[in-house]
């Protein structure tokens, strides 16, 4: 799987390098807070290594750090879709750097991995992410009401849609 580069951030396939990012990523408050219930260190080892070998990249900014990834999960019922999903840290949002790899992976998704359709599933509380996904062409397909439980409280999930 190729390095896939924008013009601030290059995506490079996630690997055992990329840890201590996923980590972060994983235990930050902030981050965490439209993704999910923070997981044991142990359970997130278990995630990271499951993604080391799918289509997820770790997101660096050209001449610096990692700041957050991103990464397709190829339906086991339709290869021809798939879902995304990304995080930043907060000191990387804001940025337009979700702009710039969501814009590369949905190319890297529809012309190497022949992808017909991606998919993004976002809390609807989530406002940022849903104007986001809406400026780049995705469409809101689906709305499951309070269907994502966070720490006891339930939320309505937003589904969305790009086609090639």
């Amino acid at each position: 799987m190729p390095a896939l580069l924008t013009s601030r951030l290059r995506l490079s396939p996630l690997s055992e390098n990329d840890w201590p990012c996923f980590l972060a990523l994983r235990t930050n408050p902030q981050v965490m807070r439209f993704m999910g219930v923070p997981l044991s260190e142990a359970e997130l080892r278990l995630k990271f290594s499951s993604r080391l070998s799918g289509n997820v990249f770790a997101i660096y900014e050209r001449e610096g750090e990692c700041v957050g990834d991103i990464g397709l999960q190829v339906s086991t019922h339709n290869a021809l879709e798939a879902d995304i999903g990304y995080a930043l840290l907060p000191q990387a949002q804001g940025k337009g750097y979700a702009q710039e790899v969501l814009t590369a992976i949905c190319e890297y998704g529809f012309s190497t991995l022949g992808l017909q359709a991606i998919n993004a599933w976002v809390l609807a509380d989530n406002a940022g992410s849903m104007r986001l996904l809406e400026k780049l062409g995705f469409l809101r397909t689906q709305v499951l009401e309070k269907a994502f439980e966070i720490n006891g409280e339930l939320y309505d999930d937003w589904v969305y849609r790009l086609e090639r």
